[in-house]
C-alpha cells in the first residue's frame, strides 16, 4: 500500500515524530540543528512504523523475526494491537530492557549465542518448526520500507528550509524508508547515513558500487548497526539516492549521547545518537549548514546509559 491510503492508515497508530531544538547545541556545532526524534515513538523508537506496517498486512497469524531488540519489541507490540503472535530470535547480549520489553509486550524471546549460531540460522530453524508463520526481517522487507517511508513524508512536510538530513544505517531500512518518503514530499534535500566504524559495511558498499558484508556481526555499542549487511530492497533505494555515509568511531557515538543529554533533554540509546556523532566526526561536512538528524530509539539499559553520560 502507498500513497494516501497507506498515510492515513499508520497515522491511526503511529505517533508523529518529535521536533527539539537545541539553540546551546547550535552554537556549540556551527550549524542550525533540527532534531527528529523517535524516542517517544510507540516502543521507544522508529521501528514501530515498520513493525506495525509488516503485521498489519501479512495474513499470517504468527511472525518470525531477528532482533536486537527495537524491531522485536515493536513487532510484539505490533502483534498484541493486531491479536497475532510472535516469536523474537535476539543475541544473548541484547540489552536487558529490549529483552524484558519484548516479552512485556507479549513476544516470545529466543536468545541465541551469535557467535556460535548466527539469528539468521536460528530463523530458519523456526521457519521450519512454524512453515505457516511469516519471517519478517527488520530492515530488507517492502512493508518495512514502506512502514518507515511515514517518517520521510513527516520531515518533508515540516514547514522549515533543511539542507541535509542524516539519519542511523544498521541494515537500511530506517534511510531507505526516509528516502521514500522524502521523495514524496518533492522537497530537495540531501540524506546521508551515519554507520559505526566498527561496522561500516554499508559505507564499503557505497563505495564498492555493490553490497558488501561484515564478516561476523560487529560488536559496536551501538547494537542496532549490528547487522552483516544491507538489505537488497534497501540497497536498491540506497546505492542512487544516498550521498555519503559519515563512518563514526565509538568514542563520538558516546560523546553525542551525552550531548543530546544536556543540551536536548533527551535519553538516546547509541544507535540512535549516531546521527548526530557523524557531525561530530565530520563537522566541516556540516557547519553552517540546516541539518536534520533523525534520532531513531532511546532503548538503552540504564547501565550501559549512564556508563556513557559518566564516561
Amino acid at each position: 500500500m502507498s500513497g494516501k491510503g497507506f498515510e492515513a492508515q499508520i497515522e491511526s497508530v503511529i505517533r508523529p515524530t518529535t521536533i527539539v531544538e537545541a539553540p546551546r547545541l547550535d552554537k556549540r556545532l556551527g550549524l542550525t540543528l533540527t532534531l527528529a526524534t523517535e524516542t517517544f515513538q510507540c516502543t521507544g523508537s522508529f521501528k514501530f512504523r515498520a513493525a506495525y506496517n509488516v503485521a498489519s498486512h501479512v495474513p499470517q497469524e504468527m511472525i518470525i523475526a531477528a532482533s536486537s531488540g527495537n524491531f522485536g519489541q515493536a513487532m510484539a507490540y505490533a502483534c498484541s494491537l493486531l491479536k497475532k503472535s510472535c516469536t523474537i530470535v535476539m543475541p544473548v547480549t541484547s540489552a536487558k530492557v529490549k529483552v524484558d520489553a519484548v516479552i512485556e509486550y507479549g513476544g516470545h524471546v529466543d536468545l541465541v549465542d551469535v557467535r556460535v549460531k548466527s539469528r539468521a540460522d536460528r530463523v530458519r530453524e523456526l521457519s521450519e518448526q512454524f512453515p505457516d508463520a511469516y519471517i519478517a526481517s527488520a530492515y530488507d522487507d517492502p512493508l518495512v520500507i514502506e512502514g518507515n517511508s511515514s517518517l520521510g513524508v513527516e520531515i518533508g512536510a515540516l514547514d522549515r528550509h533543511l539542507d541535509i538530513v542524516i539519519a542511523p544505517v544498521g541494515g537500511g531500512g530506517l534511510i531507505s524508508g526516509l528516502i521514500t518518503g522524502l521523495k514524496r514530499s518533492r522537497k530537495k534535500m540531501e540524506v546521508m547515513g551515519a554507520e559505526p566504524l566498527l561496522g561500516n559495511d554499508a559505507a564499503r558498499s557505497l563505495r564498492a558500487g555493490h553490497i558488501v558484508a561484515n564478516e561476523s556481526e560487529p560488536q559496536t555499542i551501538a547494537d542496532g548497526a549490528r547487522t552483516l549487511s544491507l538489505g537488497k530492497h534497501n540497497w536498491a533505494i540506497i546505492q542512487g539516492n544516498l550521498s555519503t555515509i559519515v563512518e563514526v568511531p565509538e568514542e563520538k557515538i558516546v560523546e553525542a549521547a551525552r550531548l543530546l543529554f544536556e543540551f536536548a533533554n533527551l535519553k538516546v540509546e547509541p544507535t540512535g545518537a549516531l546521527s548526530l556523532a557523524a557531525v561530530l566526526t565530520q563537522p566541516d561536512l556540516f557547519r553552517e549548514r540546516s541539518v536534520c538528524c533523525v534520532i531513531s530509539g532511546g532503548n538503552v539499559d540504564p547501565g550501559i546509559y549512564a556508563g556513557m553520560l559518566n564516561g
